[in-house]
């Protein structure tokens, strides 16, 4: 089946991609929001910036879409997205959708619109044995952004393995953190995995730190052979 993935270089995007490779699906484009609004309902906007060069990094081909963020409005530029990937013979969406029934309803609600299937394969998974999967599959994910007690400025950036995974455990024992950061707790990007051609370097980074939230921001990077 010729499959599109909505796609924002995070942990769960990419799994997405991930899961449709492994199902034997013609991956054929991956479909970017770019917000320029950071509080956006639906859609991921740490580093959305680096999402070509991630598509790069895995030899696919990306379509991007510009919206300004507007709680409900922004599915209009949504729409668009999916219009244009009806017209190319797209026959379904992958997501990366894990219990969110806000972003999943609406895009399955513009998928029977457009005719498009829209499947999230990991919807309701276990989120422990998720965030295990993802490292011992061999994914490279750091953390892009926080925003819950418990998280503080020494998160970002901070690369997600085993030990990352258990201290995420302690939290979630304290103060009821979603470890696989469900409730907008944190935002990730994935750098490297083993549906990766090549792997992103960074070269120049920076943190932004506002009383209890931050982001690790990329400023430059390039893609290094493996």
């Amino acid at each position: 089946m010729k499959v599109a993935v909505l796609f924002s270089g995070g942990k769960d995007s990419t799994m997405a991609v991930y899961n449709a490779l492994e199902n034997g699906e013609d991956v054929e484009y991956l479909l970017a929001m770019k917000s320029a609004n950071d509080e956006s309902y639906m859609f991921h906007v740490p580093n959305i910036h680096l999402t070509d060069l991630l598509a790069e990094a895995m030899n696919i081909p990306i379509i991007s879409i510009e919206t300004a963020g507007i709680k409900e409005a922004e599915l209009e530029d949504l729409k668009r997205g999916f219009e244009k990937l009806k017209s190319l013979g797209i026959e379904a969406i992958y997501t990366g959708a894990l219990y969110s029934v806000y972003q999943k309803s609406r895009i399955e609600k513009l998928g029977d619109e457009f005719g498009l299937e829209v499947i999230s394969p990991y919807w309701h998974v276990n989120e422990l044995d998720y965030m295990r999967q993802i490292v011992s599959l061999g994914f490279k994910v750091i953390i892009s952004g926080v925003a819950a007690y418990g998280l503080d400025e020494k998160w970002l950036g901070r690369l997600i393995d085993d030990e990352c995974i258990d201290d995420l455990l302690k939290l979630n024992e304290k103060v009821g953190l979603n470890i696989a950061f469900e409730g907008g707790e944190a935002e990730t990007l994935v750098i490297d995995g083993p549906i990766f051609n090549k792997r992103v370097k960074i070269l120049e980074d920076k943190k932004q730190w506002h009383v209890d939230s931050g982001l690790y921001i990329i400023e430059k990077a390039v893609l290094e052979e493996k």
